[in-house]
């Protein structure tokens, strides 16, 4: 993501706080007073499925809702899945679910597999997210990859986005291993008791999993050659001492590879109101995303640009627009066209709150209030 277009979405992170102060003051309702009616409690809510309990995309939902939620017109409601492949599934059939966080992987699983016929017309991607690293911890006697073939590798229960990876890495490289469905922890004690010969984890590193893991254990990470096939499906990683001190040597860093995460929505385009939530959320996760780079928030936010393609599927077009929309800024952040972003933003923010329209005398008095707000970040 380019400096200028860093400095466009400040500009309006500023200008949502701004709105949001003089727009929806007062429409909330108390802390603990009930909501006057359903409708108040169910507007502007998407739900948001996520990986199980204890994957980093829980953590970046609760990282969304906590950017896109202003408690009156805006709600992310975070919904525990059962797998990623279930959550395709869901994210078509299941009642209510609007978006879904899900490894790239099993996008391209399902198609390839014609799992779900047609899915390329019936999903649209938002954004692009983080990468999550691919762990393959094996006894010491076991030298290379190479080595799993006619051992117990276990790959995580059933259904897992693991499960799936490992399954899909092991077959692009012909290594034909017996596969094991116990839990990440169980598998851990297998393995140091030397029940089987590995373990693999997809998870965003470091991973507290692997922190208190050293060489003393019998254990090390076994690196994961980019064949032409494995290099078509995933991108190319790498763990070294920095991730995990204790059990990565300083001079042997572990060769990996990656697999990408995406936000995806599902097929709302029969229910009005469910879509224009949806392209509400989508605004305001654009125009806010740089508060999600700051202290506090998950590090691999740092991986993610919200312009960058996802290649074979296509973007939702409120994504696509609000990028359109926002290029010519981005790429000129002039005081002009800053404020002409600036006046179109809260246009669009009082409407979808219901409120009245601004002047062009409020709008300019908030802009001025900005910029002097901005002059001082410089100093």
């Amino acid at each position: 993501m380019t400096g200028a277009f860093r400095l466009t979405l400040r500009t309006l992170i500023v200008s949502a706080s701004i709105i949001v102060g003089t727009a929806y003051l007062g429409q909330a309702a108390e802390p603990g007073r009930p909501a006057s009616a359903p409708a108040t409690v169910n507007r502007g809510v998407v739900e948001l499925i996520t990986g199980r309990a204890e994957d980093v995309s829980v953590r970046i939902a609760e990282e969304i809702a906590g950017i896109v939620d202003d408690g009156a017109t805006r709600r992310v409601v975070p919904v525990l899945g059962k797998g990623s492949l279930q959550n395709v599934t869901d994210l078509k059939y299941l009642r209510g679910i609007d978006l879904a966080i899900v490894p790239t992987d099993v996008l391209d699983y399902v198609r390839e597999k014609h799992l779900s016929p047609g899915i390329e017309g019936s999903l649209t991607y938002i954004a692009k997210l983080y990468n999550q690293e691919f762990h393959l911890l094996a006894r010491s006697d076991i030298k290379t990859i190479s080595d799993l073939s006619g051992q117990l590798v276990n790959v995580d229960v059933q259904g897992s986005d693991t499960a799936l990876t490992a399954t899909r890495l092991l077959g692009l490289l012909h290594i034909n291993a017996k596969i094991t469905n116990d839990g990440q922890h169980a598998a851990l004690q297998k393995l140091r008791n030397g029940e089987i010969a590995a373990l693999a984890f997809v998870v965003a590193k470091p991973a507290p999993f692997f922190h208190n893991i050293d060489p003393a254990d019998g254990l090390h990470l076994l690196s994961v050659p980019l064949t032409p096939a494995v290099g078509e499906a995933y991108i190319p990683g790498r763990i070294t001492a920095a991730d995990y001190p204790r059990l990565v040597a300083n001079e042997q860093p572990t060769d990996t590879i990656a697999v990408g995460t995406v936000l995806v929505a599902a097929d709302l385009r029969n229910s009005a109101e469910r879509y224009r939530n949806v392209t509400n959320f989508i605004d305001t996760l654009f125009t806010n995303f740089q508060g999600l780079l700051t202290p506090g928030h998950h590090p691999k936010w740092r991986e993610v640009n919200v312009a960058a393609e996802f290649p074979g599927w296509t973007r939702h077009p409120a994504a696509q627009q609000w990028l359109q929309r926002n290029a010519p800024v981005a790429a000129n952040p002039s005081p002009q066209s800053l404020q002409v972003l600036f006046s179109r933003f809260i246009d669009e923010r009082r409407q979808t709150g219901g409120g009245a329209p601004m002047s062009d005398a409020e709008k300019e008095a908030l802009f001025r209030q900005f910029r002097a707000w901005q002059n001082g970040q410089a100093r």
